[in-house]
């Protein structure tokens, strides 16, 4: 097998950790453990494997089948960025802070983060190239600009965008090793509880202390609605959240705080959904459960039976600064129709 320097200086890397529960040969082991913001497909890595642009400890990896083990470090040698041909949009943002390196916007329900078929315009890369022209980063390939993250169009709340190589692969790599603090704010159906025996016996939860309930699952495309994420105990990317109560609601809804380890696609709403708390409005997970008028108020289970969107806000966002090394930490308000909603909510029926 060649040995060869891992790439440096201007060279694009991205390293990634073997997640606890992937050993497996390379590839396989790969496509579980890559963060999706690197948008890696299998196709692409098993191309990289085979140019020698996947390394571990200096050594260039050529063989899928090699054996690699959790915990471990493989180094992926980048395709350099090629030129953005997405369109610049006149989009208001709120942005909640922005430097040279990087910039942190509250986004509002319904724009989606960057373009894809159905959504060439009106996005948030669109209105970033408008407002930051040409000092975003291009590590995230021609159609994600500067995007080391990403919330679903209908969630609402805070996300970083690198306007710089440099802070891009900083940010990359706190996500990659979970070193941000990502909290978000959900109203559920119905009151997790560890008292619950129910819950007790639903794979992949399990309870720590402070009230804390852990959901530990792999997650992958679902077999037949390929729009759709579903939890798969095989060939799936390793997925954690934490969940803790911070509301009730008689027994029909509770607010909760979320906090992730890793980051995959409708991961909190699918967790959910898998421990039996799906998300109030959230027509692709929560099921057909509805809030009682008799156990609420009436106005509060019309809101929440009627509500537009998955009740999801990201409210929390903390990370190192990739260039000057200081903590940096933001929250962001309830939407208004959220807080509506839980104020509703909290009002006690007659």
């Amino acid at each position: 097998m060649p040995i060869a320097d891992v790439p440096d200086g201007d060279d694009i890397t991205l390293s990634v950790t073997i997640a606890q529960g992937c050993a497996d040969r390379l590839d396989k082991a790969l496509a579980r453990s890559v963060p999706e913001e690197a948008s890696l497909s299998r196709t692409r890595l098993m191309r990289m494997i085979a140019e020698g642009a996947v390394f571990r400890d200096s050594v260039a990896l050529t063989d899928p089948k090699t054996r690699v083990e959790d915990g471990e470090v493989i180094v992926l040698m980048l395709d350099p960025p090629i030129s953005v041909d997405t369109l610049a949009e006149d989009i208001a943002l709120s942005v909640i802070y922005e430097d040279a390196h990087l910039i942190v916007i509250d986004k509002p329900a319904g724009m989606v983060v960057h373009p894809a078929p159905g959504t060439p315009s009106g996005t948030l890369v669109n209105a970033l190239l408008a407002h930051c022209g040409d000092t975003l980063s291009g590590i995230g390939g021609e159609r994600r600009p500067g995007i080391v993250h990403r919330i679903d169009k209908d969630t609402t709340g805070l996300l970083v965008v690198a306007k710089s190589d440099k802070a891009h692969h900083g940010l990359a790599a706190q996500f990659e090793r979970h070193d941000v603090n990502r909290r978000y704010l959900a109203l559920v159906h119905a009151v997790p509880s560890a008292a619950d025996p129910r819950l007790r016996g639903v794979k992949g939860v399990t309870f720590e202390t402070g009230g804390i309930i852990r959901i530990a699952t792999l997650l992958s495309r679902h077999k037949t609605d390929r729009q759709r994420q579903a939890v798969v105990w095989h060939d799936g990317r390793h997925a954690v959240t934490r969940v803790r109560v911070l509301e009730a609601f008689s027994d029909q809804a509770a607010l909760v705080e979320c906090w992730l380890e890793t980051g995959r696609t409708h991961q909190i709403r699918v967790h959910m959904a898998h421990a039996g708390h799906g998300l109030l409005g959230d027509a692709t997970y929560g099921g057909k459960r509805k809030l009682s008028p008799k156990l609420l108020t009436p106005a509060a289970a019309a809101l929440g039976n009627g509500f537009a969107r998955q009740a999801l806000h990201a409210a929390t966002l903390g990370f190192t600064h990739p260039v000057s090394g200081e903590w940096l930490e933001f929250s962001s308000p309830l939407p208004d129709d959220m807080a509506a909603l839980l104020e509703a909510l909290r009002q006690q029926p007659l």
